[in-house]
């Protein structure tokens, strides 16, 4: 008993050291201007590859504003830039108003299942945000224009990455451009 005693709060000590030295997001330390920030398209860049996402592309956050109510629409095509859109959206609160940087969306999965999450606006521009949950497990990379030039593409995952990020990244195929 005295063995498995030792065993036990082994097992703890050392689930609790690899909590510590788990990533957390970074704090988010520039305020975000919610008027504009939370207003239109952002386009999905880069982001933290999961199995709802399998198979998007040219993937878009739309921030929508109803009165003093705020709604996140995320949408991406198919296997394809002009494939069929999927989209998944609900309420999103700002959990510091203020500073405006951590949000709370409630999504619903076919329009019945609750998935909630909490989001940081890690580090931002007007043109490009890097977004994280607060225990770093999704990360994503977004910017206002659909084809960011790739130097900045490679200095915002860099700055993923310099906070500790380090899981996958992908890249999805963007929307074709036009000109």
């Amino acid at each position: 008993m005295k063995i498995f005693a030792i065993a036990l709060a082994a097992c703890v000590l050392a689930g609790a050291a690899l909590a510590a030295d788990a990533p957390k997001a970074p704090e988010p330390v520039k305020p975000v201007d919610a008027a504009s920030f939370y207003a239109g398209r952002w386009w999905e860049i880069g982001r933290t590859p999961m199995k709802l996402t399998d198979g998007c592309v040219a993937g878009y956050t739309d921030y929508l504003k109803d009165g003093d109510k705020l709604t996140q629409r995320d949408a991406c095509r198919d296997k394809t830039p002009t494939g069929k859109e999927k989209v998944i959206g609900g309420p999103l609160k700002i959990l510091n108003p203020g500073q405006n940087t951590k949000v709370h969306v409630s999504y619903r999965l076919f329009g019945f299942v609750p998935i909630a999450r909490e989001y940081w606006m890690v580090d931002h521009t007007a043109d490009w945000f890097l977004m994280s949950t607060p225990d770093m497990g999704m990360v994503n990379i977004f910017t206002r224009s659909p084809h960011p030039s790739p130097d900045l593409v490679a200095e915002l995952t860099a700055k993923v990455k310099n906070w500790g990020y380090t899981g996958a990244l992908e890249f999805p195929e963007l929307p074709t451009a036009t000109k």
